[in-house]
């Protein structure tokens, strides 16, 4: 079985504003409102791809109960805890300018929800995957993700982590099967500037020393690296293509990934498919359809003569 966990899920709304002015009365040019969340986004990949998951986190309120249609709708178990304090967070992502986003706080999660979070992931048995993604709540411990590997330590489980800073390196020792980060949190794990391909690559081997199994590393319109348990590197530039919303990219990436690797044990596979569905969602308004990351794929292989 595959789990994702999101701790802090959210509503985001997204709008575009033609000549935004500040001080002044806007109006919205174009507007939708989505549920989001990093572990969500790869449940919703994946059944994308025909493998169901279970999402598991915290939801709150209205904002909540949408969420949690939402992913049923989808056909996505709903493992969620609800949380009695506060809201499940809403996101204000202003596309007019790029990079401008107003994101909430989220509710507060006490000691007995987190210990309900944690029987739930003391059911995960051998093969089991299970993705850790994205931020956490203020009102959680900082060390939650190095808790959770502690606890599934020689259970036999895959885990995917997507983390930045301590969050990410806190949990290495634990060995993840695969590790996400893009250059620019490389750059900033080592302080040093990292913009291409063959650059990342004496950083991804830091972090497998570090303990990380596979070391996946994205750079955007630069492509993709993966440094491969098994001693293989792969490295690949993306198809041409226009970006339209990079949201959610980096999480498709990751699930098409797993999707492939449980799919042949294949890691040359898994990497071109989790590149091609980075960019089909990249290049695309929403997440990435199976049919739109089989039509990059087939670009993918071309490109690299295979």
């Amino acid at each position: 079985m595959v789990y994702t966990v999101t701790l802090n899920p959210s509503l985001d709304y997204v709008v575009a504003v033609d000549d935004f002015r500040l001080g002044h009365t806007n109006r919205t040019g174009s507007e939708r409102l989505v549920p989001g969340g990093k572990g969500l986004n790869v449940s919703a990949v994946l059944m994308n791809l025909g493998i169901q998951s279970t999402a598991l986190g915290f939801v709150a309120g209205f904002t909540g109960d949408e969420v949690s249609r939402y992913i049923e709708s989808l056909g996505i178990n709903n493992g969620f805890i609800r949380v009695k304090e506060g809201l499940t967070r809403i996101n204000l992502k202003l596309k007019s300018i790029e990079g401008t986003e107003i994101n909430g706080q989220g509710p507060k999660i006490n000691k007995e929800k987190i210990a309900q979070l944690m029987e739930q992931l003391d059911q995960l048995e051998e093969g089991d995957v299970l993705f850790l993604s994205g931020s956490i709540p203020a009102s959680m411990p900082e060390d939650i993700y190095q808790r959770i590997m502690k606890n599934l330590d020689g259970r036999s489980v895959k885990t995917v982590v997507d983390a930045t800073g301590n969050l990410l390196l806190n949990v290495l020792p634990y060995r993840p099967f695969l590790i996400k980060p893009n250059n620019h949190e490389l750059s900033e794990l080592f302080q040093v500037e990292l913009k291409t391909r063959a650059e990342v690559l004496p950083y991804g081997r830091k972090l497998q020393q570090m303990g990380a199994k596979n070391v996946l590393i994205s750079l955007a319109g630069e492509g993709a690296v993966l440094l491969a348990e098994d001693g293989t590197v792969h490295s690949s530039p993306v198809p041409k293509g226009n970006l339209v919303n990079g949201v959610g990219a980096g999480d498709a990436m990751l699930a098409a990934f797993m999707y492939a690797w449980m799919e042949s044990r294949d890691y040359g596979r898994a990497f071109h498919w989790g590149l091609s569905a980075g960019c089909a969602t990249a290049y695309s308004e929403k997440l990435a359809t199976r049919a739109e990351i089989e039509a990059i794929y087939r670009e993918v292989r071309t490109m690299n003569g295979m």
